[in-house]
């Protein structure tokens, strides 16, 4: 009684700081906006949300550290299931979800392109996962009392090998992930700040260590749980705000289905404009010009480079602005320093071009259900067929991959119990859902925008906001007056699909604090899934592989601390790797996920379910699984391609799925081969003891 009644004690003083966070937060935003209207300046906005916000986390990091490893690890078992629920929400909203989802249903519509699956794929598959989560894992491996995923493999299946591959599988893809979140990190803190990208990392990196580096999962749970505050109101105001300033309604899953038939509207008057079929052609001029370079690379570099070289030295005779040449000149040092570079950055020019040389943009209608036509000719149902398998298998991926990311798993370890743990993945859901549930609903809101007023106006008219994003990145942003009519066409106008949602406020016409609060959102979802991220790795790294030999003997709190400094380490590295701007936000965090679909989930399952899994099975089928997947990934980059034989690369596309959806084939070898060798080194059958370490 009196522990039921200290548990209700605990709930209630969390509630009352719950809400005087969000009390102090909605106050905030309130002077920053009386502020802004009195006259403070766009430069110091940003800077101010970065710094507040980050110093925020850290102070929550500062306040939650630990060195019990209890606390560390899963944060004393006793976080409640709302409180649960929406940290592992804010671990689950990364940059991808937030920053790049509602651009790409802006960008594929519902289903993807051919070439580019994804649209609702993402949406139903991600929500779909925690679904799998709480039927088939969560639960159980909440009931073990368990720190880690590969603690898992171990208790279940003994030896060495099962947990040093399940250490090494959550490592790989929790890297990939991690990336990505850090790539979104400084895209974010150089926008809010006006900083280089690379600076902006740095930044932002700052307050992701300062959250996990002191307080492990303890410290991590409540910055996420603050962190889920400020994205679902940056999510949420900019979208209602939409919704209400179109169709007068701020509910906007439930009005923006009339703003798809305007959408279509729309889109069959840009395919009869004729402006629009002049921009088509100057892209496909463009096209050809690049396959001329391309036929002979040596004589266009050089005849390029003297092009530049003359145009310098005429803009000097004339007397010209400095600022012309001294654009001249950079335009002469960015070139090609040799034959190879200037071939690869030609033909990615020309995949550019090629995709912009057709109606609309390139990009499909929005609601089209697929690419092609399921009763036009050959070619088109082919297309269709594609299309359909490709949305098939890339929700399938996002599906299996949510029930076996480690650092979602490690999240419900932090249950009171195991029905605490199934109550957790339910109010995870739920906070998800209310953010999901927008994501469609901003897509077709935006484009109506951008359809209905940017479309038509004067270059000379444009807001300041686009020449701001384009300094930023110039893949975020482009917009040419390609056909000479000072007019804005659709096909002239290219959106990143990190971009939608981070300029929604300005494409709304909304106070620039509200930009800043978007932007603070964004820099959350990036900050409160790296941080789990970063633990995730560093607990494998130093607990699951370095301390599992019989020689490395230490005091508990001796790992808590070595652990914290390989956290610092991969920090650093992953920044490292994310200042060279790898890819978008979405096609690397989706690689992840077919990388720990394959690796865990039918070892796991099975595992689970089936008590005639063994070791041998175990270890055999994520070898299998993951095996295949890698391959399938690698063998399409082109830099791989290069390198190895053509008798070791697949001829092509397996049955034209795209390399993101890799797990689809290797999650059906892992399952099978976890099956096949575990049924016939079952106790029952096997005639001699397995190999020592299996």
């Amino acid at each position: 009684m009196a522990e039921r009644a200290a548990g209700r004690s605990y709930v209630g003083r969390l509630n009352r700081i719950l809400a005087l966070y969000i009390a102090g937060l909605l106050a905030f935003l309130g002077l920053m906006a009386w502020a802004e209207q009195r006259g403070l300046s766009r430069q110091w906005i940003g800077p101010i949300f970065l710094f507040l916000t980050v110093m925020v986390y850290a102070a929550i990091g500062v306040y939650g550290r630990t060195a019990d490893p209890q606390e560390y690890y899963v944060a004393g078992r006793r976080i409640p299931p709302v409180y649960n629920g929406m940290a592992a929400a804010a671990d689950w909203m990364s940059a991808a979800s937030f920053i790049s989802l509602s651009g790409a249903l802006y960008l594929q519509g519902f289903s993807g392109t051919p070439g580019q699956p994804g649209g609702l794929a993402y949406l139903l598959g991600w929500t779909g996962g925690f679904c799998l989560v709480a039927m088939l894992i969560a639960p159980h491996l909440r009931a073990m009392n368990l720190y880690t995923v590969p603690d898992f493999f171990q208790v279940r299946f003994g030896g060495r090998w099962p947990r040093i591959i399940a250490a090494l599988s959550a490592v790989l893809c929790s890297f990939t992930y991690v990336v990505a979140q850090i790539y979104g990190v400084g895209l974010v803190a150089s926008r809010l700040t006006g900083v280089q990208f690379e600076i902006g990392i740095m930044l932002g990196l700052g307050g992701v260590l300062l959250c996990s580096f002191l307080g492990g999962m303890r410290a991590i749970t409540w910055t996420q749980v603050a962190q889920y505050v400020v994205i679902l109101l940056a999510f949420l105001i900019p979208v209602s705000w939409l919704a209400y300033k179109q169709l007068g309604n701020p509910v906007a899953p439930v009005v923006a289905g009339a703003q798809i038939g305007k959408i279509t509207a729309l889109e069959n008057e840009l395919l009869g404009d004729r402006a629009e079929y002049e921009v088509v052609a100057v892209y496909e001029r463009r096209a050809q010009e690049l396959r001329e370079w391309l036929a002979d690379v040596p004589a266009a570099l050089e005849r390029e480079r003297q092009a530049a070289s003359e145009r310098i030295q005429r803009l000097r005779a004339q007397n010209a602005d400095i600022g012309l040449i001294v654009a001249a000149s950079r335009e002469l040092a960015a070139m090609p320093r040799d034959e190879a570079g200037a071939r690869e950055r030609w033909t990615r020019e020309l995949h550019g071009l090629l995709e912009r040389a057709s109606l609309l943009g390139g990009l499909p209608r929005h609601a089209q259900a697929f690419a092609g036509d399921p009763r036009g000719t050959a070619e088109q149902r082919a297309i269709f067929d594609d299309a359909r398998r490709n949305f098939l298998a890339l929700m399938f991926c996002l599906m299996v991959g949510t029930a076996g990311l480690p650092h979602l798993l490690t999240r419900y370890y932090t249950a009171p119990s195991v029905a605490g743990a199934r109550a957790s993945v339910a109010w995870s859901l739920f906070f998800v859902a209310l953010l999901y549930l927008s994501a469609p609903a901003l897509a077709a809101l935006v484009k109506f925008e951008v359809m209905n007023n940017l479309v038509g106006s004067r270059f000379d008219e444009l807001p300041t906001w686009m020449a701001q994003w384009s300094r930023v990145d110039a893949a975020l942003l482009s917009v040419e007056d390609v056909n000479g009519d000072g007019i804005v066409q659709f096909g002239e106008i290219r959106f990143g699909a990190d971009l939608i949602m981070l300029a929604t406020p300005e494409i709304a016409g909304l106070p620039y604090v509200i930009s800043g609060l978007v932007a603070a959102g964004g820099l959350a979802a990036a900050l409160s899934t790296a941080d789990g991220l970063l633990l995730t790795i560093s607990n494998a790294l130093v607990r699951d592989l370095y301390f599992q030999q019989a020689s490395k003997r230490s005091s508990p709190e001796q790992r808590v601390i070595l652990t914290k400094f390989m956290l610092l380490t991969v920090a650093l590295s992953a920044a490292f790797v994310a200042s060279f701007k790898p890819s978008e936000i979405l096609p690397m965090v989706s690689a992840s996920f077919s990388i720990a679909g394959a690796a865990f989930v039918p070892a796991m399952v099975l595992g689970i379910f089936w008590r005639g899994t063994t070791r041998a099975g175990a270890v055999a089928g994520m070898v299998a699984g993951l095996g295949v997947t890698l391959y399938y990934l690698l063998v399409q980059v082109e830099l791989v391609r290069e390198w190895v034989p053509a008798s070791l690369l697949p001829d092509g596309l397996w049955f034209g799925i795209q390399p993101i959806s890799a797990g689809v084939f290797g999650v059906p070898v892992g399952l099978l081969v976890t099956w096949v060798v575990s049924w016939v080194t079952r106790p029952g059958v096997q005639r001699r003891p397995a190999p020592d370490g299996l």
